[in-house]
């Protein structure tokens, strides 16, 4: 028997062909064009020039986090510490540049490179460990990062104290937050650059399509004679520094070290990367996904916000996006 196409099965069974069409061709562009439409139609500021600027530049730190989760979920794991790692790098690098600028007031340009410097060697350091403890000591990703996330915890709690570590020297923010290049805002260049780097690592290198392998069948990475524990913890470490980058872009837009700047974003950027199309299963996803469901999570939490829906039931909604993104994830591995 041959398989029918969509509109051949549409004519026979038309519910199962929707979704059939919906979870192996993807309809999730389509989706976000559609609730921007909508929400501009609620509430007519949405569609201001001024908040199309700021929905790029917010789903542009989120698709930095997704990214990151995306090579975790390719080797089938995830990052729960990604949250805190952003507040521990935002108190780290900020306390570095106060301390820069105590000794040498004057040397702001050297105080937000130190700070830099700091925050990615706090990100690396976190993935080296994360990656060793997965890949080398076979402990499940689950235990790992969990445990990560509360010593990433702990550090951004008693290095700050508890409280935001304030008055960052003024070149941060307005280098990597105000400024902008041929009138692309800094954080979305920086975005496309992190994207880039991911997208040439995934698809023109032998340790991107060995993550494909890795995730899609363990075994046959094995028996091809790969190197799956330095492949595998790779992917940790990668997903550490991204997340560095952008703990990084988001102090500088609040110009202060924050210790819960995280907040809810572990959340986010696993939702962002499993609503794009990215599986939970391992070995698949692209990306394009990331970037999909960055902005999927933009609009929604940009628009919710502008026609004053309540925090806590923009919490639940994203949890029921969440769970229906997995869903369809089942879905588009049966139809297969």
């Amino acid at each position: 028997m041959t398989a029918l196409t969509p509109p051949e099965a549409l004519g026979r069974r038309p519910l199962k062909a929707l979704v059939q069409f919906v979870v192996l061709y993807g309809a999730l562009p389509i989706i976000i064009a559609l609730m921007y439409l909508g929400f501009g139609l609620i509430e007519p500021a949405f569609h201001s020039g001024e908040n199309a600027i700021n929905i790029l530049k917010q789903s542009s730190y989120l698709a930095i986090l997704a990214a990151g989760q995306l090579f975790a979920l390719l080797t089938r794991g995830f990052d729960l510490s990604v949250g805190q790692l952003i507040s521990l790098v935002s108190v780290a690098g900020g306390l570095v540049m106060l301390d820069v600028l105590e000794g040498s007031p004057g040397a702001v340009a050297l105080a937000v490179f130190a700070g830099i410097a700091v925050g990615l060697g706090a990100g690396l350091a976190t993935g080296v460990v994360n990656g060793v403890c997965v890949a080398v000591f076979r402990i499940n990703p689950f235990v790992v990062t969990l445990g990560m996330l509360g010593i990433c915890m702990g550090f951004a709690t008693t290095l700050s104290d508890g409280f935001p570590v304030f008055n960052l020297p003024e070149g941060l923010t307005n280098t990597l937050s105000r400024a902008d290049v041929i009138g692309i805002p800094v954080p979305v260049i920086a975005a496309l650059l992190v994207l880039g780097t991911a997208y040439v690592i995934l698809n023109h290198s032998v340790l991107g399509r060995s993550m494909y392998v890795i995730g899609s069948n363990p075994r046959a990475a094995h028996t091809a004679g790969l190197r799956s524990r330095l492949h595998l913890a790779s992917a940790y470490v990668i997903c550490s520094v991204f997340v560095a980058v952008g703990a990084l872009l988001l102090t500088a837009r609040t110009g202060s070290g924050e210790p819960n700047l995280g907040g809810g974003l572990m959340l986010q950027s696993i939702a962002a990367a499993v609503i794009g199309g990215v599986s939970l299963r391992g070995g698949e996803g692209k990306v394009i996904h990331a970037v999909y469901g960055a902005l999927f999570v933009t609009v929604l939490s940009v628009g919710m916000n502008l026609i004053r829906v309540d925090g806590t039931i923009q919490q639940i909604i994203l949890g029921i996006v969440v769970v229906a993104a997995v869903y369809l994830d089942q879905l588009r591995t049966r139809f297969r």
